[in-house]
């Protein structure tokens, strides 16, 4: 049965060993894989999730040792959010005050508890307390005890020039459906699906166009079971919206086409499978710097280039 929603966002970092440190340490991420740009062999592509590294857990970086700040504007990803157990959001509040995090106050939003906060680069993010979300497995080997530990994505929020278009797209091709409107947001949700099953839609027009660069949302990338399923959606972007996808591409762990949809956020679709077990056993993800294999014969001159990463939790 196919299982639509996020399934990771990948965005601009700073320092690697400063992203590692607060993903790993402060927010008690595990770093499920070590690999590098495929396009720019030269910087990490650094990959923190659950214990297996799910479809709907996964936020990876690009970090640039020198990277500007970004700015945000409209046609960008406003909010990456995740999903913590309902009672967990006093535990975060004292933890971000401990470690210095920058939060906004606690806030409600479509009846949901909301502790919004920055990552060292600006990045905008967000905890939500979901109800039931303590009897789903947490990662515990890393900072943060298991029943306060982030349980996957909740959603995305999206700042764009108006709704119609875009949701046009997340309901007709990548299985969300039209839910509730709270102010001026509108809120798409897959039916039945908890983990990564929210985009939330934002119409600013006439606002600022962004600046990519560090603490900036790089691409959100959408569910598709196989190669077939992916190839269907991308057959309808096609027929039904006048959009092209590229190529598909394989990046080990997925395999992904790439598409702007229509208010101008770079948009993917990701294969469930093979997933991160496929060059590493469980147990060990995380732990290695991987290569595919039209890199793996230039191994030595790209370790020599790769910065530290510290030593992750």
């Amino acid at each position: 049965m196919s299982q639509h929603g996020i399934h990771h966002v990948t965005a601009i970092a700073g320092p690697a060993s400063r992203n590692v440190g607060f993903y790993t340490r402060t927010l008690g991420l595990r770093l499920v894989k070590r690999t590098v740009n495929f396009d720019d062999p030269g910087t990490w592509h650094l990959y923190y999730g659950d214990e297996a590294g799910a479809p709907g857990t996964i936020l990876t970086f690009f970090p640039w040792e020198h990277a500007a700040p970004g700015r945000l504007g409209v046609g960008e990803t406003q909010e990456t959010v995740f999903r913590v157990p309902e009672g967990a959001i006093g535990y975060w509040t004292h933890r971000f005050l401990e470690k210095g995090v920058a939060f906004d106050p606690i806030d409600k939003r479509f009846g949901e508890t909301v502790l919004a906060f920055r990552d060292p680069d600006g990045m905008r993010l967000a905890l939500v307390a979901v109800p039931g979300a303590e009897a789903e497995p947490g990662w515990s080997a890393g900072e943060v005890p298991a029943e306060h530990a982030i349980r996957g994505f909740h959603s995305v929020s999206l700042l764009l020039e108006e709704a119609a278009p875009t949701g046009a797209v997340l309901t007709d091709v990548l299985g969300f459906a039209q839910g509730a409107t709270e102010g001026s947001v509108t809120r798409f949700q897959v039916p039945g699906t908890a983990m990564g099953g929210i985009v939330d839609i934002r119409p600013v027009g006439g606002f600022l166009k962004p600046r990519p660069g560090a603490g900036t949302v790089h691409h959100v990338a959408f569910r598709a079971a196989d190669d077939a399923e992916e190839a269907a959606m991308a057959q309808k972007l096609r027929e039904n919206h006048r959009i092209a996808t590229t190529e598909q591409k394989d990046r080990n762990y997925f395999r992904s086409i790439y598409f702007r949809e229509p208010g101008h956020v770079l948009f993917e679709i990701a294969t469930d499978q093979p997933g991160f077990a496929v060059d590493e056993a469980p147990a060990a993800l995380g732990q290695a710097l991987k290569l595919p294999d039209f890199l793996e014969g230039h191994r030595s001159r790209i370790e020599g280039l790769l910065p530290s990463l510290g030593e992750p939790a």
